[in-house]
Order: structure tokens, then sequence, then C-alpha cells
């Protein structure tokens, strides 16, 4: 993975937000709906001196809606609740995973498309694995 950190104190870069739904079939006029400006920092970046990106590297996490090549926007303050997406490091790898605690302790989900042909198995975490909470995926910024 390829670790990216946002700028502390960023430009604004205020893009024209359309607040309509834009259709996938035929035209609308959608100059009737300029909402106004949208700048994408604050939009994604809640907490920049605890925020970090990272670049996704397989396929692993598609039923999540992460995808090879995306960028997933990470929250070193807020832990991952049960079933929350969250980059950590297990073992000297960083990984972006689904968080699952239960009485048997903590494991790691892999969300992979269920037509991936390999499917990965849990990473369960165990005494004496080297293991730290990165932090809490809050965004995804999906590549075309």
């Amino acid at each position: 993975m390829e670790l990216l950190e946002p700028a502390i104190s960023p430009p604004r870069l205020r893009i024209t937000y359309y607040s309509s739904l834009v259709g996938a079939g035929f035209p609308s006029p959608a100059a009737d709906y300029v909402e106004g400006r949208l700048d994408l920092n604050q939009l994604l970046v809640k907490r920049p001196a605890a925020t970090f990106m990272v670049r996704v590297s397989g396929r692993s996490m598609m039923r999540a809606g992460i995808f090879e090549g995306d960028i997933v926007i990470v929250d070193r303050s807020q832990r991952p609740a049960d079933g929350d997406v969250m980059v950590a490091v297990v073992d000297g790898s960083l990984v972006v995973k689904r968080f699952h605690r239960d009485g048997d302790g903590v494991s790691l989900l892999s969300d992979p498309d269920p037509d991936e042909a390999d499917q990965h198995p849990p990473i369960v975490v165990t005494e004496g694995m080297q293991f730290e909470c990165w932090g809490r995926v809050t965004a995804s910024i999906h590549f075309t």
C-alpha cells in the first residue's frame, strides 16, 4: 500500500455542486439545480491532524466498495466498531479489512466479490502477533 498524508492547511478547492441526483438514462437540465460550491477537503477530511490516506492494492474488499487502486481516507482518532472497515498493521504489513470482535477475540475479515475465485480467509489476531489499529476508514475515492 502507498501511504499518503493530507495537507494540514490545504488551499480551498471549491467545485460546483449540483444538488439534484444525476440519472444514468436521459439528460436533465442540471443547471437549474446548482446548490453552490463543495470543498472536497471539508467533505472528506474531518480531522486533518489525525487523517491519512492510503492507496489500496488487491481485490479483497470489493463488496465493501473498495477496489484495487482506490484511495481510502483513514481517521486515526476513530477506533473501529464491530463491522467497520479499518486499516491495521499485522505482522509488519498494512491491511484494509473489516473489523470483527466476538467472544473469541478479534478477526480481520475480507469482503471480496462473491464471484472471486480467490477467497481470503479471516486473519485471526492471536497472542504473539503484531497487531496495531491505524484507524477507521471514513471514505473511499474510487477511480474509473
